[in-house]
């Protein structure tokens, strides 16, 4: 810089912050725009930009948080669930005796809308346990085998009877997972935020420092890195956030659990 008041390699260091930052813009100005147009092919239909969220923090409150108690019956409707129970069906099964046999009738969220007990239990260990019966596909087949028109192997229902426990294990994986990250995020959002405002403070006091000579520019610049990434990260947290709720809803069926 002229007159030697810092040294070329602060420059850089600032055009370095410079150049992330317009980078980091681009980026997200593009992700914004993919967005839109994702949305605009789903809804088959110009979108009102008025409808748009104005932020994550807007966009992640639209969402209303999973009420305490909810049934696992709610996870029926899913279509991968619903598709395993047709293709049972097709192979003469009495769906009633199914869900009793295989679907695991409790609480998914406790009080504070997280995970339950019982939630939780099915995954003791890290795999999913179920109490059934040894000869869980005698009672749900016996009642439409004598109605068969055509007859099926044993291979053929065994296989139905195994896509049927899998997307079963498969629903209570995907919600227990949802509200096991539901259940941490706030806290680490917290934590950011407090990071934030620290660093916030360390670059008010790193510009006064430069300012009255006791610093270089370096430590100020350094600063201003600093807070620059934690914001960022902040941004990160709260895109993490939003997509869980989004993920929660996916992993009960779609829509709102209270509908």
């Amino acid at each position: 810089m002229t007159g030697g008041i810092a040294p070329r390699s602060d420059l850089d260091q600032a055009e370095i912050t410079l150049h992330t930052a317009e980078a980091d813009v681009a980026n997200d100005t593009t992700a914004v725009a993919q967005d839109i147009d994702a949305l605009q092919l789903l809804v088959g239909a110009p979108i009102d930009p008025a409808l748009l969220s104005s932020s994550i923090e807007d966009a992640a409150a639209r969402f209303a948080l999973v009420p305490a108690g909810l049934d696992s019956s709610v996870l029926l409707r899913r279509p991968d669930v619903v598709e395993a129970e047709w293709t049972l069906r097709a192979a003469n099964a009495d769906i009633g005796a199914a869900r009793a046999q295989l679907f695991p009738k409790i609480t998914l969220t406790g009080l504070l809308g997280f995970a339950s007990r019982a939630l939780l239990s099915l995954f003791t260990g890290g795999a999913f346990s179920w109490s059934i019966g040894a000869n869980a596909s005698y009672p749900i087949f016996r009642a439409g085998a004598g109605r068969a028109t055509v007859a099926l192997s044993e291979a053929q229902r065994n296989a139905a009877l195994a896509d049927y426990r899998k997307a079963i294990e498969s629903a209570f994986k995907d919600v227990s997972d949802a509200l096991a990250r539901a259940g941490t995020i706030e806290a680490q959002l917290t934590a950011i935020r407090a990071n934030v405002r620290a660093a916030g403070d360390n670059l008010k006091l790193a510009n006064m420092r430069y300012r009255g000579g006791i610093e270089s520019y370096l430590t100020s610049l350094t600063a201003q890195q600093a807070y620059y990434n934690a914001q960022r990260t902040l941004v990160n947290a709260e895109l993490l956030r939003a997509s869980n709720r989004i993920a929660l809803y996916r992993s009960l069926g779609g829509d709102s659990p209270g509908s």
